[in-house]
């Protein structure tokens, strides 16, 4: 029995809800910090790029309390219990199920040989690799794993990144970030084949699975950030900044990443942290 077309608005729940997080977001435009007179310190507020540190130090606040009493924990749960040859699996399949998303902005940025690198890690990782449980296209083919999301593509296209933004649950941000979140989601297949299909709830387990999985493998890295830090506020911004050029440029970073905001950027989430001192 054929499914019957449905409204938009009914099929795309996920939208609603990331659209309604990147209007929100940018509305708090409006309550940006004063920017300082003096030239050296205005060349310093605009090099840092966040104009609404005040409010983005309030939900970062807030963000602290979520995580300590429920992201953490479950995190912690999850970590400990789950044998890690298990965890592996579900990372490597959440992550082969992003594959289209990451082929489609690769051949957005012109990217041909990565865009193929994509496609035979689909292709190995969802037949011999069990449905990408296992990582065959890297362990047996050495195709290593590559992200790429609609964030870093606006990048390429030559869109600025905006001012910074700290969203709760998501982390450290900003508005051509949330704009690909936005749009990586909606155009994911995956997600548009479960909602066509009446199998929504798969979505929202596939978004958990993948948040507890990259806040696990974030535990050691954000406690020790946290306790080494003078401002982990600031730590936090200076090493997402950090991390996205690194990204946006196709270069390997040793800064963790910060804000999974997007199950191809989970994949290593728990990079080592530079060794060397993190520009503040």
């Amino acid at each position: 029995m054929s499914v019957a077309p449905r409204e938009f608005g009914q099929r795309m729940p996920q939208w609603k809800t990331l659209a309604a997080v990147a209007l929100l977001s940018t509305g708090l435009l409006t309550a940006c910090a004063t920017p300082p007179s003096d030239p050296q310190a205005r060349a310093d507020f605009d090099a840092v790029n966040d104009p609404l540190e005040p409010v983005n130090r309030a939900l970062f606040e807030f963000h602290q309390v979520v995580d300590h009493f429920l992201l953490k924990p479950v995190a912690f749960l999850y970590a400990n219990l789950i044998p890690q040859p298990m965890q592996t699996g579900i990372r490597s399949a959440l992550i082969n199920l992003k594959s289209p998303v990451i082929l489609a902005n690769d051949l957005l940025q012109g990217e041909t040989g990565r865009a193929g690198e994509t496609l035979e890690r689909f292709a190995i990782n969802s037949t011999v690799g069990v449905l990408g449980f296992y990582d065959a296209a890297d362990k047996w083919f050495g195709i290593a794993p590559h992200t790429e999301d609609f964030g870093q593509t606006l990048a390429v296209w030559g869109n600025g990144e905006g001012p910074y933004l700290f969203i709760p649950i998501l982390g450290p941000s900003n508005p051509r970030d949330l704009t690909g979140v936005v749009v990586d989601s909606v155009a994911d297949p995956v997600n548009w084949y479960l909602n066509n299909t009446d199998r929504e709830g798969w979505i929202y387990a596939r978004t958990a699975a993948t948040g507890i999985d990259a806040r696990a493998q974030l535990l050691e890295t954000l406690d020790n950030l946290e306790k080494t830090s003078l401002d982990y506020y600031v730590t936090l911004r200076t090493v997402y900044r950090q991390r996205r050029a690194d990204e946006i440029a196709n270069r390997a970073s040793k800064q963790p990443n910060v804000s999974p905001t997007s199950i191809s950027r989970a994949a290593d989430a728990g990079s080592e942290i530079e060794t060397l001192p993190i520009k503040q």
